[in-house]
């Protein structure tokens, strides 16, 4: 079976086809090709979900690095409540209930799904960036010299 999807993986890569396989989540999807997603759109074909709010983007990415995690703990990394992202993250099938903590009111925990992996073109979890791989604060700010006149 692996070796019939690598084949088909590289004949449909090399041909003038309008799709292609792409590996995620453990296994694979048949994917339009990017240069024919006007023709998709015009036939209105779009995405079940609009873009992520700034607030969302920052939760996923909080749960995705720290799964499984609470919403409290979530809260005392961000600084602010999270209710809402979380429940659009579940809306959108991104994350889902991971159990309880054993804490004081025993908090849902929260991991990504499946889903997630798909919609970042992910294999695994592991296939994320380094954490500490983003420049720090001082290194993507611009380096003033003084210079004498």
């Amino acid at each position: 079976m692996r070796n019939l999807l690598i084949q088909l993986e590289q004949e449909y890569a090399h041909e003038e086809r309008g799709f292609f396989l792409e590996r995620v989540g453990g296994g694979v999807r048949l994917c339009s090709k990017p240069e024919y997603a006007p023709y998709i759109e015009a036939l209105g074909r779009t995405s079940r979900s609009g873009p992520l709010s700034q607030a969302a983007l920052e939760t996923l990415a909080i749960i995705a690095y720290r799964q499984p995690i609470t919403r409290p703990e979530i809260e005392a990394i961000r600084g602010v409540r999270v209710e809402s992202a979380i429940a659009s993250l579940i809306d959108r099938g991104l994350i889902e209930e991971k159990g309880r903590s054993d804490g004081p009111g025993r908090p849902i925990r929260y991991g990504t799904t499946r889903e997630f992996l798909v919609r970042f073109g992910l294999q695994s979890l592991a296939d994320l960036p380094p954490i500490d791989s983003r420049p720090t604060a001082e290194e993507s700010q611009p380096q003033l010299e003084l210079v004498d006149p």
